[in-house]
């Protein structure tokens, strides 16, 4: 690709052929509404395909708000409230699981990590506002004994990744605007063979707060048991 207008083009393309191969009543079930299964906060990196992941071909399915850091809250007149995202399928479209979903070598979370031991914010405002937000949440992990600060840098961002996603799923099952009857799930998607060697295995580090895995792994059928493991426990 040479210039935007080429990436302009490609996006005409790729939408004209997404328009031909679907079938007519693709959207027949959503006309008038949408009642998701889940919403699934990700990490709005461009290596995590939202919908994919699930193995989701169908519109309706999952509410898939991201920002930097799949981080669950935002700030109000200095005051850190669940995003409106995660909230909004929870309290008007039925939804009643919610996922967060972080990812290995995550670039929020580094820069966080770099913030917390000395170092500059990257920059623009609009991305700093992000990173301050996750550099709480990395000290206290690199305060924490469950992270091996001794460890080389690689190792210590991806357990700081597993504990972003532990913290963010604490902080909705705290929270009095996420009902009680909701389920909270974490997730670490691996497409750099962290966790196993099964690249795009999203990984399950956290199920309604249990965070060991095998107190996880019976909790879901045993053909699922290698889907959850953890760099922190």
């Amino acid at each position: 690709m040479s210039g935007t207008g080429d990436v302009l083009l490609e996006l005409l393309e790729g939408n004209h052929s997404h328009v031909e191969e679907l079938p007519d009543d693709y959207f027949a079930d959503v006309q008038t509404g949408q009642q998701p299964n889940v919403v699934s906060i990700c990490c709005s990196d461009s290596r995590v395909p939202q919908e994919r992941m699930w193995g989701v071909d169908h519109p309706g399915a999952v509410f898939t708000p991201s920002n930097i850091g799949n981080q669950v809250w935002d700030e109000d007149e200095g005051e850190q409230i669940v995003d409106g995202g995660v909230l909004y399928p929870i309290h008007h479209a039925g939804t009643d699981v919610a996922a967060v979903v972080g990812h290995t070598g995550c670039g929020a979370v580094t820069a966080a990590y770099q913030v917390a031991t000395g170092g500059e914010n990257p920059g623009p405002q609009g991305v700093d506002k992000w990173v301050e937000m996750l550099v709480p949440v990395v000290e206290e992990a690199l305060e924490s004994d469950l992270v091996d600060t001794e460890a080389d840098e690689e190792t210590v961002i991806n357990q700081l990744v597993e504990y972003n996603v532990d913290h963010q799923a604490a902080f909705l099952r705290e929270s009095e605007d996420v009902p009680d009857d909701v389920d909270v799930y974490g997730f670490v998607y691996d497409f750099q063979g962290v966790y196993g060697n099964e690249h795009g295995r999203a990984y399950l580090v956290n199920h309604n707060g249990e965070t060991k895995p095998e107190e996880i792994a019976d909790r879901i059928p045993d053909e699922y048991e290698t889907a959850t493991q953890s760099l922190l426990y």
